[in-house]
């Protein structure tokens, strides 16, 4: 009989996180005591209505913003207690991030804004091939404004897998695109993640974006509320919403 597999170590591990906001005189408690994994390889979506405090956990875990209280530890890094210049580099190396808003570089080609991270990256891709990679490799000289948005979307996406990152955090990168667009972008981030390998984490308050993931954590009122693995990850291309 062989021994029983032992569980794979988490890239993240989360423990009582909170995080308060001071707005004025009103406080607005955005976390409440979040404990959470991400696994090496894995699909995560967060899902949960807008103010669930989602955004604000992923800012922590990308180390964007710090936690009020708890503790967030990424490949060995404990990113509430490292300096300020060994989280800009834990950025820069291990954590791509996409938003809703693209973000590229008006007076720059899609291949020039990728270039902006790659030439600042340990060991990147080069642009083409990470433009390649999310279906652009005919449009590397287009500038932003002669791009769809769904297009600029993968431009932002080619700019965060670049330099090759552990994790890849997306928040709400569907949300200013229709659906069939949408899908595109989605069908993206899963050949990413399935390719490359990289631990994907996307925001999301839309459900039928769930059934892509390995493994879904609903959050409410700055809580976990549940966190269920999907008995089969289905593609994108399946999912309509």
């Amino acid at each position: 009989m062989s021994a029983r597999q032992a569980p794979p170590e988490p890239i993240f591990r989360a423990r009582g996180l909170t995080k308060v906001y001071a707005m004025g005189e009103v406080s607005v408690q955005a976390l409440r005591g979040v404990d959470v994994d991400l696994f090496p390889g894995e699909l995560v979506v967060l899902l949960g209505p807008s103010g669930s405090g989602k955004s604000t956990l992923l800012n922590i875990l990308g180390g964007l913003d710090s936690p009020s209280s708890g503790e967030v530890v990424c490949a060995g890094r404990d990113l509430v207690r490292i300096g300020e210049r060994e989280l800009a580099r834990f950025r820069r190396e291990v954590v791509g991030f996409v938003f809703q808003f693209y973000n590229l570089i008006p007076s720059l080609t899609a291949r020039e804004n990728v270039a902006i991270v790659t030439e600042i990256a340990t060991d990147p891709m080069a642009p083409e091939e990470a433009l390649s990679l999310v279906g652009l490799a005919q449009r590397l000289d287009h500038f932003p404004a002669q791009l769809s948005g769904g297009e600029q979307q993968r431009v932002a996406i080619a700019r965060a897998v670049a330099k090759r990152p552990q994790v890849l955090l997306c928040d709400e990168p569907t949300g200013a695109l229709d659906s069939t667009t949408g899908a595109l972008v989605l069908e993206v981030l899963d050949r990413v993640n399935r390719e490359l390998q990289t631990t994907t984490a996307v925001i999301t308050h839309n459900a039928g974006i769930a059934a892509m993931a390995d493994r879904i954590i609903r959050m409410s009122d700055g809580r976990i509320q549940s966190v269920e693995a999907n008995p089969r990850r289905r593609p994108p291309s399946e999912i309509h919403w």
